[in-house]
């Protein structure tokens, strides 16, 4: 039976504690609102902090598997290697490596710093499985955090490094007590990011536990990878010393999409879940509860990640269609090119780059969406400092937007030219700082603005996000072409989960 004293006794009870507590157990007032007067759209949550607008920005870049699996033609060492099989036949070159990756259009690169097997490839205080235990001279100069830190900076390039989270060599890894995360992880985290607070990633693999050496134990551990790498602390470390660091993988600030070859889906939402029906990591969810946006990891070569003797380099083109499948997808692409035994790219490498770079340079040369005019079927009205007018499509400035008015789902955005135009591509961008919004979307030609071809065959015109590159001929694997002849290119947002916004268009 309820009792009619208790709400006296929990009165006096509540008069009765100290003074101190009732100011803490006080009833907050609520202020209204803050107004509006730019009157933005509200955000369609969640939405990205800024360290990953940052991190989407840079696109494309490289990643440099390099280690002492390089001498021994393994792709995933025991951790039991002699250090003395680290011999590198000329001190290590990461400014080399960058400058390839630049020659190719990438803004950056991730280097490998310690894989699976532990070695570490800067005279870390943690291990002494490091450059330092190797008794040849060139690995004895070998800092290759200190030197790809460097190189980047000086070529105005952004960088970060792989970090295995999964240990073969410590004897602390999976040994029941927390000695791994607390003596030799965090700590070699924390000795990479003091290598430069301006890191755009930190790259931690998923593969968490296996046979292993770990320290003479010779045996099979395994983790659970959810709680094991105490994630908050290691990524608050992180982010005091790299306030603008994106925590891979392990870190749940970006995932993996889902494969090695270089797609992700064509409808991708930068949203996700977490634990039981996460979604597919190719194509997120599109009510996902958290902002993890997808990066796709893919080799140059024809091998493994790490060089091996008699490997091969994909053509520029095959390349090309990566870049369209994943950049052009709403991803990153992070594209590995693998030094070998002198620590340098080999030439084939290098001048594969460079083709690539001038493939992407040539057929991304002319926006077309700068000379056109620019009509819309809708527009928010403008605030006090910010509009939403039609013309922030095109005028190369992502800090403003179209956007349409609240309740509006649907719209249509028009490019007209003085003279007919052939075009092959266009390339579309929201406003993500306000959540991804567009749901579906078809494109459409016209020669004289009153009958229309819709264009970019069976490919699925549903979400933008980021970045969307729409080959207009339906391929990616044969996208150039002849293109087509147009005086009008029609945009279709045919739903949205908001009001749609978009920064930039962009046809080639």
């Amino acid at each position: 039976m309820k009792s009619k004293f208790l709400p006296l006794l929990f009165g006096l009870g509540f008069a009765a504690m100290p003074l101190s507590n009732y100011a803490q157990a006080e009833f907050q007032v609520v202020e209204a609102a803050p107004a509006n007067p730019d009157n933005e759209p509200h955000p369609v949550h969640p939405v990205p902090h800024e360290r990953q607008v940052l991190w989407n920005e840079t696109e494309f870049y490289a990643f440099f598997h390099y280690g002492i699996n390089t001498y021994t033609n393994k792709e995933w060492g025991y951790g039991d290697e002699n250090p003395n099989l680290f011999a590198p036949t000329a001190v290590p070159n990461p400014k080399q490596w960058l400058e390839a990756a630049k020659s190719a259009g990438m803004k950056g690169g991730i280097a490998v710093v310690k894989h699976h097997d532990g070695f570490c490839l800067w005279p870390t205080a943690t291990t002494t499985h490091n450059v330092t235990a190797s008794s040849n001279a060139n690995a004895q100069a070998t800092n290759i955090p200190k030197d790809f830190a460097a190189a980047a900076k000086e070529l105005d390039m952004k960088y970060g490094f792989y970090v295995s989270p999964w240990d073969r060599n410590s004897g602390y890894y999976g040994d029941g007590t927390n000695n791994y995360v607390e003596k030799l992880f965090i700590p070699q985290c924390k000795e990479l990011a003091a290598y430069g607070s301006d890191q755009f990633e930190m790259w931690f693999d998923g593969a968490n536990g296996g046979d292993g050496f770990y320290g003479g134990a010779q045996q099979h551990r395994k983790i659970d990878a959810s709680t094991y790498y105490d994630i908050p602390n290691l990524r608050y470390e992180v982010h005091q010393m790299c306030p603008n660091c994106v925590m891979w993988g392990v870190g749940d600030e970006a995932r993996w999409i889902g494969n090695e070859a270089g797609w992700a889906g064509e409808t991708n939402w930068q949203t996700q879940n977490r634990g039981r029906g996460a979604g597919d990591n190719t194509e997120g969810a599109e009510n996902g509860w958290i902002w993890l946006p997808g990066e796709s990891d893919a080799k140059a070569t024809t091998k493994g990640w790490f060089w091996h003797e008699g490997e091969g380099i994909h053509s520029a083109e095959r390349l090309f269609q990566m870049y369209l499948e994943t950049v052009g997808r709403n991803a990153t692409l992070i594209l590995n090119l693998p030094p070998d035994k002198s620590g340098s790219l080999p030439a084939a490498t290098v001048n594969r780059m460079k083709e690539l770079g001038n493939m992407l340079s040539s057929r991304f040369a002319t926006d077309l969406a700068k000379t056109a005019t620019v009509t819309v079927s809708s527009t928010r009205t403008a605030g006090e400092k910010r509009n939403y007018e039609a013309t922030n499509i095109n005028d190369d400035d992502k800090t403003t937007y179209w956007a349409a008015p609240d309740g509006t789902n649907s719209a249509t955005i028009t490019f007209e030219w003085n003279e007919a135009q052939t075009i092959r591509y266009v390339s579309m961008m929201e406003y993500i700082r306000l959540g991804q919004r567009v749901k579906s979307f078809t494109i459409e030609t016209s020669e004289d603005g009153a009958t229309w071809t819709k264009r970019g065959g069976d490919i699925k015109c549903t979400t933008i996000g980021y970045k969307r590159i729409i080959p207009l001929n339906g391929s990616t694997s044969n996208s150039y072409g002849d293109g087509y002849s147009a005086k009008y290119l029609r945009i279709t947002i045919n739903d949205s989960k908001a009001c749609p916004t978009l920064h930039t268009v962009s046809i080639f």
